[in-house]
């Protein structure tokens, strides 16, 4: 039977098989030990739609605990603020910037003075 993801016949399977010297698919997996074989079929859910995939998957999403709906302390409260965002374009405005290289103090200045005064 040709999967949709698996594009071999039946009859392409069985002359791989042939050729690499098994009979059938059990007899290729037979030195993989049963204790560690599923014994039973996956149980996957049937095909869907995309959207309804991406519904899913963010109620899946959702039982997972993040740092948005619990306290967190790693980072030291670095990423807990908010910043506007025009502050990246202010920032990279030319008026804020020398002709010298960005190495120099004069063209940090401006850029510093910027996310200082929007984000204080």
């Amino acid at each position: 039977m040709a999967s949709r993801y698996i594009a071999n016949t039946a009859d392409e399977q069985k002359r791989m098989l042939g050729v690499i010297g098994a009979g059938s698919i059990e007899e290729l997996l037979v030195k993989i030990p049963a204790k560690v074989r599923l014994p039973r079929p996956l149980g996957l859910v049937p095909a869907m739609a995309e959207t309804d995939l991406i519904r899913h998957l963010k109620a899946l999403a959702g039982k997972n605990a993040d740092a948005d709906s619990h306290v967190c302390f790693m980072g030291a409260g670095s990423y807990d603020h908010y910043v506007p965002s025009p502050i990246n374009h202010l920032v990279s405005r030319g008026e804020f910037f020398t002709a010298y290289t960005p190495y120099q103090p004069e063209a940090s200045q401006g850029t510093l003075r910027t996310i200082y005064e929007y984000q204080t």
